[in-house]
């Protein structure tokens, strides 16, 4: 009896501390989502469309010329966007999870430095590295320039081909503290003993990261492609910064978050706004990264 009665307290006490998040994020989160949500089957012009249409955004958006085709471009980019910022990302982020657990002199300096890029403004990285690109003064070419490279040197935020793959690999490289930090802690709790035989059996670092740390890690594999999943698909700044909200050059860097900023808010070139219509593509939007959290979810926890 007196058991029940301290996990009862536990519990209220739990309620308490959690009740200020909770309002806060009902307030500024899911609030906010089920009211776009609802200003999607609305239109008219200004910020509070207010004719009920229906799903007539909806259809609008898949159907009417250029929305029809822009969405599908989006969702397109959207995905090739996230496959190379995962696996560059997450890929390298791995191995020097790897290097930084090893016991050799500098590694707790090389910890602080790979998380720095992270703690940079996504518009600041952005406008750094379009500077950097630049095929008149830009640096990086002259780089090339200087070791021999220059037949690989191109417009890499001018051309359709390479300006997605080098916001990829901007991104990748501004974020990759984060799996950084969630690999060195998961490699971090493996019990000693356990590298310690491996070791004794004569097993190398390869043989100790395909058997050992790779399996031991796949929980924590699963969280950090999530995150990068909801980071992605409702990424904006970068192209921002880097490009523009048209997603140049001709549609090749829009994604869903370019979309929906120059559908409800206009640009220089084209002042119709539609709120409603941004607001349908905010919701699908966010469809699209709830059944891709689901998926990635359903499939770490097979792995357990």
């Amino acid at each position: 009896m007196l058991n029940l009665n301290k996990i009862k307290r536990a519990r209220y006490y739990i309620f308490f501390f959690l009740l200020p998040a909770l309002l806060v994020y009902t307030v500024f989160m899911i609030m906010p989502l089920f009211n776009s949500m609802r200003m999607s089957f609305y239109t008219g012009q200004g910020i509070v469309p207010d004719q009920f249409c229906g799903f007539q955004n909806y259809i609008r958006l898949f159907t009417q010329f250029p929305f029809q085709d822009r969405i599908f471009n989006a969702f397109s980019n959207n995905v090739k966007f996230f496959l190379m910022v995962s696996i560059f990302q997450n890929v390298t982020g791995f191995f020097l999870a790897v290097l930084v657990t090893r016991k050799i002199r500098g590694t707790r300096f090389f910890r602080t430095f790979y998380f720095l890029p992270t703690a940079l403004s996504v518009i600041v990285v952005g406008f750094l590295f379009k500077l950097m690109l630049n095929p008149v003064w830009g640096i990086f070419d002259k780089m090339l320039r200087g070791v021999g490279l220059d037949f690989i040197i191109r417009p890499w935020l001018g051309g359709s081909a390479t300006a997605l793959p080098v916001l990829a690999a901007v991104t990748a490289w501004h974020m990759i503290g984060i799996p950084l930090v969630f690999f060195t802690a998961g490699i971090d709790g493996i019990p000693e003993d356990i590298i310690e035989a491996s070791r004794i059996d004569g097993i190398n670092i390869w043989g100790e990261i395909r058997h050992i740390i790779f399996p031991l890690l796949k929980p924590i594999i699963g969280i950090v492609v999530i995150l990068t999943f909801v980071g992605n698909f409702s990424e904006f700044e970068i192209v921002y910064a880097m490009e523009s909200v048209q997603g140049d050059p001709a549609f090749a860097t829009d994604i869903f978050g370019s979309f929906f900023y120059r559908t409800t808010f206009g640009t220089m070139m084209n002042v119709v706004s539609d709120v409603g219509l941004g607001a349908a593509i905010a919701t699908i939007m966010f469809i699209l990264i709830l059944t891709g959290v689901i998926f990635f979810l359903r499939l770490s926890w097979r792995e357990r």
